[in-house]
């Protein structure tokens, strides 16, 4: 699918302190690495200007902790891409941000450029459970960071919280929700913790203090009621919004649209073709376009779309691929429905409440 507008994400791989249960391509900065890196990613944006500045109307910066940069860093990435992109027609301009790494000066400066979304991580109110993930903040920094941007003006507001975390409690979850609803957030994410290999908690995963299996699906059970309970709208499967706010960046990703991305390890969907980043910090390299075939394509699509709570319309899946989505899939989609777990109405097919937790092993049997 190619449009005239795409979104637009730029990797900024560089931390104070990498997390205990991170898999993504980022690191601890040294020397003048980051200055560098900025330096490759201006290389990047130059293999762009042969497009007439690409038209892109969402932006995301994120990482690693993009707020780490300095306020003539993040000055200096800005005018990158607002020289290589046409940003004319961006409505959401998303920065991602830590507590402990955002200073006033910083925050007037996103608001000075048009940032007018802030992606905070949270993760968890206690301490002791920020310290078993290796963050560098405290809820109290946390909090500090929440006010700043909203006195500052910043109305779209979106908070990250993580459950199933080592020494995490269901109780202990139902505080830290508690909490992140009071202050009335437009969009709160909450992802169960998945131990990645290559991460310290792999390492320790013997002796990791975790919830059992059935505390972590009461965790999901309880974000489900009391986020509904306030308000949000679970639209998509770690996903949370009030009416309007959902990300129209990352609904990019999980409609399959058309998205560049720039930086260390990141991927692109552009103009029908793929392409890949290598993780070497400062000085990555496009590594090459990715070929996917028809029957990748279809498999991508439908795995994207139910993690949505809008799931597949039918029509538009038979006008992309040529084919009927359920055909073959009859007695196994009869059956999820049946357990409550799909939903089949008219021309659309979607994932229950009970069925976005349940979904990697439903995904696996439909698709």
């Amino acid at each position: 699918m190619t449009t005239d507008m795409r979104g637009l994400y730029v990797h900024i791989p560089f931390c104070v302190r990498k997390c205990r249960y991170c898999d993504f391509c980022s690191g601890t900065p040294t020397d003048d690495a980051i200055d560098r890196y900025i330096d490759s990613l201006e290389a990047e944006c130059r293999l762009y200007y042969k497009d007439a500045r690409p038209s892109v109307d969402t932006v995301f910066f994120g990482g690693g902790t993009p707020s780490i940069l300095s306020k003539e860093q993040f000055s200096r990435v800005y005018r990158i891409i607002e020289s290589t992109f046409d940003l004319s027609c961006v409505s959401e301009l998303t920065v991602e941000v830590n507590p402990g790494t955002v200073t006033r000066e910083k925050a007037e400066l996103y608001r000075r450029l048009g940032i007018n979304r802030i992606s905070i991580g949270l993760q968890s109110i206690h301490e002791n459970e920020l310290k078993m993930l290796g963050r560098i903040h405290s809820y109290s920094d946390f909090l500090s960071t929440y006010r700043l941007f909203s006195e500052l003006g910043f109305e779209n507001i979106s908070v990250d919280l993580m459950y199933g975390i080592p020494e995490q409690t269901k109780d202990s979850f139902r505080q830290t929700l508690r909490s992140v609803i009071a202050l009335s957030p437009e969009h709160i994410s909450a992802y169960g913790l998945i131990v990645e290999p290559g991460t310290p908690f792999f390492e320790m995963r013997e002796s990791l203090p975790l919830p059992n299996e059935d505390t972590e699906r009461d965790m999901y059970d309880l974000a489900c009621a009391m986020l509904a309970e306030a308000g949000y709208s679970h639209y998509e499967i770690s996903n949370y919004a009030r009416p309007g706010a959902e990300c129209k960046h990352n609904l990019k990703y999980w409609r399959c649209e058309e998205y560049i991305g720039i930086g260390a390890a990141a991927h692109s969907y552009y103009l029908g073709t793929r392409l890949e980043n290598s993780c070497d910090v400062p000085n990555y390299k496009r590594v090459q376009s990715i070929d996917i075939s028809f029957e990748d394509a279809a498999y991508e699509y439908a795995m994207m779309r139910l993690r949505l709570r809008e799931g597949i319309c039918l029509s538009e899946y038979r006008e992309r691929f040529g084919v009927d989505f359920i055909l073959g899939k009859e007695k196994i989609l009869s059956e999820y429905e049946r357990m409550g777990l799909l939903v089949l109405e008219d021309d659309r097919l979607c994932l229950s409440e009970e069925g976005f937790y349940l979904s990697n092993s439903v995904l696996v049997s439909i698709l």
